[in-house]
């Protein structure tokens, strides 16, 4: 599980620079032992309107692309 955690913080550096740039980040929250990614939207993007597509069309795209095992990526609200 640590291999697939350390993968996912590589492909989320490779996301980061393009949430920076408008103010937001994401962050790893836990991988699930059904291989569910759970991240935290901070920033810019918690409250944008266009956060679930954020998450879906960029976020989980690019990191189901960089680690076939994950089964899918999920917000994390507090």
């Amino acid at each position: 599980m640590e291999d697939i955690k350390t993968r996912i913080e590589q492909a989320l550096e490779t996301i980061r620079p393009y949430l920076r740039v408008d103010g937001g980040d994401v962050e790893l929250v836990r991988v699930t032992e059904d291989r569910i990614v759970e991240v935290r939207l901070t920033g810019a993007c918690k409250g944008c309107p266009m956060a679930m597509m954020t998450l879906r069309a960029g976020i989980e795209r690019a990191l189901m692309r960089s680690i076939p095992e994950i089964r899918r990526v999920e917000a994390v609200f507090d």
